[in-house]
């Protein structure tokens, strides 16, 4: 191999060297990110449930972010994900999450995906994931989003979440991650008995509440004002 040859080789190689040592260096700090985000956002503020802390921990929130407001994707707010949207602060994601008590043979319906985010949270958690978002344009971004990160058992259908999705009910959770005026009859049917179902009530101007609403094993239904919160209004089909 002749000398200029061999060094080009070389300082390709410390080129190649670089770059990935830059690449672990951005990863780790991504993830010193989300671990102080889990241990002062999340934790301190009384969220305990191991497998919501393990999977807010381990889902990168910045990928879920447009890239305008990925500098603040591991802050403790809302961001805006376009068309009127957002995706929840993380104590909120984690604290619905965690409300459901979920576990790996868990069957969940999502009602507004969104940016996919608290759909990717939940996956980790669940056996399978049925999240429905009524702007197309959101739901097939998250839909491409997850599959391009591997989240194999979640399924998003463009719809109106009002309606649920009946065709894979009963179902042993189901989170609504916009504010309605009333519990849509639809979903209280398909929850299981013995299930939970968290949901943001109250109108836009209003002070919403999230409850938690358990249906017993009999079908009788009980209800429990968590905390107010403050949402986007659950959109309709026309």
């Amino acid at each position: 191999m002749k000398k200029s040859t061999r060094v080009l080789s070389i300082l390709f190689l410390i080129f190649l060297i670089g770059n990935q040592f830059d690449y672990l260096k951005a990863a780790d700090s991504l993830f010193n990110k989300r671990r102080e985000m889990v241990e002062t956002q999340i934790k301190k503020r009384g969220v305990k449930d191991k497998a919501a802390l393990k999977a807010m921990l381990s889902v990168p929130r910045h990928k879920f972010v447009p890239p305008a407001h990925r500098a603040y994707a591991y802050a403790d707010r809302p961001l805006p994900i376009g068309h009127g949207q957002t995706i929840s602060q993380p104590y909120i994601v984690a604290l619905m999450t965690s409300i459901l008590d979920l576990n790996s043979e868990s069957v969940v319906l999502e009602v507004g995906t969104g940016s996919g985010y608290q759909a990717a949270i939940l996956s980790g958690i669940c056996k399978e994931v049925y999240t429905v978002e009524i702007i197309p344009t959101l739901g097939k971004n998250a839909d491409a989003l997850l599959k391009g990160l591997k989240y194999g058992n979640i399924k998003v259908r463009i719809g109106d979440g009002y309606y649920g999705w009946e065709e894979y009910a009963p179902f042993d959770g189901i989170m609504v991650t916009a504010a309605a005026t009333y519990i849509p009859p639809s979903l209280i049917k398909q929850l299981k008995p013995g299930g939970k179902m968290i949901i943001p009530i109250g109108g836009v101007f209003q002070v919403q509440r999230l409850m938690l609403i358990t249906k017993k094993q009999d079908g009788s239904l009980t209800s429990e004002n968590i905390i107010p919160v403050r949402f986007v209004p659950l959109t309709r089909a026309d």
